[in-house]
């Protein structure tokens, strides 16, 4: 049995993912910062049919949190199979470039950027022991530097400081990280989900978690010749998915 862990998996994006992953046979660690609101999401879950899912404490923006979630579950399996980094922050506002504070760029880049690296970098070991390895970074199209350039892109007026640049930096490393891994069995991408209705966004989304949670699960599954270092917008892109960084 594959397993997978999502971060940020309570609610949301992350719940509808733990869901789809369960719902193939997939064993998931369900991240949470706090530990009873994961918790009750499994319970959710439970109650819906679906089994194998379990609920770990992880704070992305805390090193021992980060360690004892890898000590926990390297305690029950030998190999992780999947990671999916979907944990992340919008920041608050205002986000203009000349009155976002410095410590709101950096509470942003501790979840959306260093988070993803701390967690990756903590269960690489588990990963690497996979046949199949594969990591999805969740991004936003609005982490393309390409796309907020272009007066024409529908999201060109709807700017904010800290986010956006640490989605774009996220995006980097996703890049830098598959490099380093080309010669594996790994397939490394970032991916958007869509601009979905959630608490996230204020529910001003108009994608359902449904179609945001296939988005992730699609490239969670990709096969040994599937796409490694690319940026996938199936909103953006409806033909292939591949976005411009």
């Amino acid at each position: 049995m594959k397993t997978a862990l999502v971060t940020g998996a309570n609610k949301s994006i992350g719940f509808e993912v733990v869901r789809q992953l369960a719902q193939k046979g997939i064993y998931v660690y369900l991240g949470s910062r706090n530990l009873e609101n994961g918790k009750a999401a499994v319970n959710k879950l439970l109650a819906e049919g679906l089994k194998n899912i379990e609920a770990i404490q992880l704070d992305i923006t805390d090193d021992e949190s980060v360690k004892n979630a890898h000590a926990e579950i390297a305690g029950k399996t030998k190999t992780l199979d999947i990671l999916i980094n979907n944990a992340g922050v919008f920041g608050g506002h205002p986000q203009g470039a000349l009155n976002t504070s410095i410590d709101q760029f950096k509470a942003t880049y501790d979840a959306n950027m260093y988070g993803v690296v701390r967690v990756t970098q903590v269960f690489i070991d588990l990963l690497k022991k996979s046949s199949e390895p594969r990591i999805v970074n969740v991004s936003s199209s609005q982490g393309s530097i390409t796309l907020h350039s272009d007066p024409s892109y529908k999201y060109y007026n709807y700017k904010a400081a800290a986010y956006l640049s640490s989605k774009s930096a996220m995006n980097m490393y996703t890049v830098v990280l598959a490099y380093e891994l080309k010669d594996s069995k790994f397939r490394i991408n970032a991916v958007c989900p869509g601009f979905t209705k959630t608490d996230f966004n204020g529910h001003r989304g108009t994608g359902t978690l449904e179609d945001a949670g296939k988005r992730i699960v699609k490239y969670a599954l990709i096969d040994k010749n599937g796409p490694t270092g690319k940026f996938f917008s199936e909103e953006n892109n409806p033909e292939t998915g591949e976005v411009p960084w």
